[in-house]
């Protein structure tokens, strides 16, 4: 019979780092596209949130950078079923640029340069859980990354973050971005794996 000393328990579950079902940590940033990186001189960014009323809002690259920054620290998670924990980032949220933004509209669809989409809602774009972000780990975001500002909207699958984010289109009803029309999940929560239609 095994002896066992006092107050030996075994390893706490709770040191294992709780990930999304199906998902496997790393310490890497594995890089994913759908296409080749565009080349986005900062003299020429812009980010433009544009109403169902055809109203826009646009900010340069200056202006941007002008705007109150936030540090978030958050989990990312990618359909590929990667996790990353506690990645570090800064840049201007969501409920910054959406200030002073009227729109009657429920659904969004970032656009990136290069022509990449991705759709959500646009609650789950506010309330301190998205960001436009130009920095990670202390450094300018890399272009392999989506820099120089990509969407981070960590509670939905990575795809969601769209790199190289140069604008916002508020839309009454929801459409399907690049990866949602070819089959992958419309809201692409991690935490219930919606990878794909259906799941």
């Amino acid at each position: 019979m095994a002896t066992l000393s006092p107050g030996f328990r075994g390893r706490s579950r709770e040191a294992e780092p709780k990930l999304p079902p199906g998902q496997y940590l790393t310490h890497d940033f594995p890089v994913l596209s759908a296409g080749p990186t565009p080349k986005v001189p900062t003299e020429r960014y812009e980010f433009t949130i544009g109403t169902e009323t055809g109203e826009k809002h646009s900010w340069s690259w200056d202006e941007l950078l002008k705007l109150p920054a936030e540090t978030p620290t958050v989990d990312i998670h990618c359909v590929t079923k990667w996790s990353k924990l506690g990645t570090s980032w800064k840049g201007v949220s969501l409920d910054t640029l959406f200030e002073d933004v009227e729109s009657a509209a429920d659904y969004a669809m970032a656009h990136s340069y290069g022509g990449y989409t991705t759709n959500l809602p646009l609650e789950d774009l506010l309330d301190g859980q998205a960001w436009l972000v130009y920095e990670f780990d202390g450094e300018p975001l890399h272009p392999e990354h989506g820099g120089p500002v990509r969407l981070l909207v960590p509670h939905l699958y990575f795809w969601k973050s769209a790199k190289w984010v140069r604008g916002i289109s508020l839309l009454l009803d929801d459409e399907p971005g690049f990866w949602e029309a070819a089959g992958y999940h419309d809201y692409g929560d991690p935490w219930r794996e919606q990878r794909y239609q259906g799941d």
